[in-house]
């Protein structure tokens, strides 16, 4: 025991960056994004929320595991050096500055700045008695109904409050007792929180607003008749979601996650927020209920639940402080062709890059195999689909017409299950052969299928990408996809949901493809030593890796070790990021890029002495993705294809306006744009992109971007700064699959 507690040596450690500190460091980005000036204002206040979003997610899985770890007494050291008990230290020193910066951001610059454009945000105190009494009869009609005061008493346990809602806890006197009892009303989330004024400064165009809280607290007395109100002030929980499934078998799985999503609301708390620190009888005796440690109770200076605030956002009404809409690119192959089959038969390969492009191809597809009479069969992975699904629409129409359709639904994305076993029970009862994932592994891979009948032969399709079939991420997510009727690319896939569905093992070699858990990890490690061995002072090898997070402690001592043997190596890694780099690694260089989309494309290229090799994924290089999951990587041969996909590459590494860099301390250097130039990736991307469409693919005029080869091409820090709360802690303080 006492070998497995001894520290990391110093030397060791060096290399990595705690994973859950990489963490905040990604969010902390996110939240630069609030302060940024070139930002319109409603883009700085979508930033709050989501900066809030993540938080929330974090708190659920990433710290309740840190937390489990200590409980358990399995306080060892990660590869960084750093005990979960050190990391929740530093987590919760981390977040006081961060949430400090972030209502600071709301409170102080965003809405006044609203303020001025006639949106207003006001307490009940700020109105006149008139207006109230209106509010107080709205009050009465619309919300009084929907609550529930629950009492807390002899009689009256204490009761489940649900994770992530706006509760108020209340204390009063009953007529005729002089005891102080207590009780919760909880703000529901079936109404909205942003409730319109008329009058008082809201005339003339403006728009006014107070919070339902507000509200709810000012007519407390509706709720509790006969009694005193002596305190009330609103707070939130926050409970621990990071539970483990075991699944043996199908019928099991479903029945486990259906049995922990029941056991959810029952939980215990990770976090209590409380909105301006209330003191008193009512706060003492919430904090004795809770029984939480006192590292867990955050107090913020202002509204809690900012992740709410996306619906002031679209009550504003103020379009000019958003960005302009960017309207996705219809790849030409599909505005040519009547037919989804004839596009891919005529031009072979097909890119589609959403956001950029339309994701409309993908539904094409599908509708067109439900309805198409020479269409046999269709197979397709789901992770996590929209609410509203075309793609699951399409696949019971399908099998309703008598296809054979087969879909393998994962059931334990997070926070996606009871969503997926919603649509998994649809598909079975439309006649769909629903596999439920397999055991002891998520189906993370994204790939449909389509067999065909033409003119007597049987040919395959199939549609591989980086990213989920959700139409609504879709339009906010950055992710690539191919479409293809290449044989062995369809031969390999066709074979993997052999292996998906049935009892098949994997092929000793695949034709094309590598999957995990069998070979993406050795794939992966062959293509970094060909460069190490590859690689010479006058001809380096080449490596470019995008990806959402980067965190196997062994991908990163092998990448720590093509630095060191020189390998020209740039890493766009959007989140966490395990990886420090050391003194003396000029020739490798990680960056980070935040910006409208999120960035979720994984995309890889290999210089290959010369001879370039590209691949996209759906897997990052975390532990999880390379040998618990069943993940693809697929190669890309098209040269036109990936002559753009390098495009796109060069497009991030130019980045001055988003892209951040990670320097040897820990620290991500922070760009401060006034307004954007010509170098922001993002609208870069999509304007090549539409170009592209523009003149079928033709090539755009004007010199190509140049790949950075060597440290001497490279732009150091200009256009960057590194804030001095970082300088002076000497740790990584700037800021997953949410934002």
């Amino acid at each position: 025991m006492k070998k497995k507690e001894k520290r990391v040596e110093s030397e060791d450690a060096g290399l990595f960056i705690s994973r859950e500190l990489s963490w905040i460091d990604f969010n902390s980005r996110v939240l630069d994004e609030a302060a940024c000036p070139a930002n319109p204002l409603l883009e700085r206040l979508k930033f709050i929320a989501i900066f809030s979003s993540n938080l929330d997610e974090f708190f659920m899985v990433r710290v309740a595991g840190l937390r489990q770890l200590v409980k358990m007494g399995q306080d060892f050291p990660d590869p960084a050096g750093n005990r979960p008990s050190e990391q929740l230290g530093l987590i919760r020193r981390k977040l006081e500055k961060l949430l400090r910066r972030q209502y600071g951001f709301l409170l102080d610059e965003i809405l006044p700045e609203l303020e001025r454009h006639g949106v207003r945000l006001l307490k009940m105190s700020d109105l006149s008695g008139s207006v109230r009494s209106e509010l107080n009869g709205f009050f009465r009609g619309q919300v009084l109904p929907v609550l529930t005061p629950l009492a807390v008493d002899g009689v009256h346990p204490f009761p489940i409050l649900n994770s992530g809602s706006i509760e108020i806890a209340v204390s009063m006197r009953p007529a005729g007792k002089k005891s102080l009892v207590y009780a919760f009303v909880e703000v529901p989330e079936v109404l909205p929180r942003f409730v319109a004024v008329s009058g008082d400064g809201a005339d003339g165009g403006e728009r006014a607003f107070i919070l339902l809280e507000d509200l709810i607290m000012e007519n407390l007395a509706a709720l509790f008749v006969g009694c005193e109100i002596e305190e009330c002030f609103p707070f939130r929980i926050t409970r621990d979601m990071d539970f483990s499934v075991e699944d043996e078998g199908a019928e099991d799985l479903l029945q486990s996650i259906e049995k922990n999503l029941l056991q959810r609301r029952h939980r215990e708390p990770i976090r209590v927020e409380l909105a301006n620190a209330p003191r008193g009888a009512l706060a003492n005796w919430l904090a004795q209920e809770f029984r939480l440690d006192e590292q867990f109770w955050y107090s913020v200076r202002g509204p809690l639940h900012l992740k709410q605030f996306f619906e002031l956002v679209g009550k504003a009404q103020l379009p000019e402080l958003l960005e302009p809409v960017w309207k996705p690119v219809m790849p030409p192959a599909f505005s040519e062709h009547p037919s989804v089959f004839e596009a891919i038969v005529s031009r072979g390969t097909i890119l589609v890059a959403p956001p950029f492009h339309s994701f409309s191809p993908v539904i094409r597809l599908l509708e067109e195999a439900a309805d198409d009479p020479d269409v046999l069969a269709i197979k397709q992975t789901l992770y996590r689909v929209s609410g509203n699904s075309p793609v699951v629409r399409a696949l019971r129409r399908a099998a309703e017409n008598g296809k054979q359709v087969t879909v393998v639904v994962e059931l334990k994305a997070r926070f996606d299950e009871g969503n997926n076993i919603a649509w998994a029970r649809l598909l079975e009862e439309s006649g769909a052969h629903v596999v439920y994932g397999v055991a002891g592994l998520k189906v993370h891979s994204k790939a449909l299928l389509v067999v065909r009948r033409e003119e007597g032969v049987i040919r395959r399709y199939v549609h591989l990408s980086t990213g989920n079939y959700n139409d609504k991420t879709a339009m906010l997510y950055t992710d690539l996809g191919i479409m293809s009727a290449d044989p062995d690319l369809c031969f390999d896939i066709a074979n993997l949901f052999n292996v998906l569905t049935g009892y098949s093992s994997p092929p000793a070699e695949w034709r094309k493809i590598a999957a995990s858990p069998f070979d993406l990890r050795r794939q992966v490690e062959a293509l970094i030593e060909r460069e190490i061995q590859n690689s010479t002072p006058d001809r380096p090898g080449r490596i470019i890796a995008k990806m959402n997070s980067f965190s196997d402690e062994k991908m990163v001592r092998l990448l720590h070790r093509a630095a060191d043997a020189g390998v020209e190596v740039d890493l766009i890694v959007r989140g966490i990021c395990c990886y420090k780099p050391r003194a003396g690694q000029e020739n490798l260089r990680i960056v980070s890029i935040v910006d409208r989309y999120l960035e979720h494309s994984r995309c890889f290229y290999f210089g290959n002495n010369g001879n370039p090799e590209f691949y996209l994924s759906s897997a990052d290089w975390m532990l999880r993705n390379l040998d618990r999951r069943v993940e693809l990587l697929f190669p890309v041969e098209d040269e036109g294809i990936r002559d753009v996909l390098l495009r796109l590459l060069e497009f991030q590494l130019a980045d001055s306006d988003k892209c951040r860099r990670l320097l040897g301390s820990g620290v991500y250097t922070r760009p401060v744009p006034e307004k954007y130039d010509d170098l922001r990736s993002q609208w870069n991307s999509y304007r090549y992109l539409k170009e592209l469409a523009d003149t079928e693919l033709k090539s755009v005029t004007g010199e190509a971007l140049k790949v950075f080869t060597s440290s001497s091409e490279r732009p150091e820090r200009g256009g960057f700064a590194v804030s001095e709360e970082e300088e002076g802690d000497g740790a990584v303080d700037d800021g997953d699959e949410k934002y």
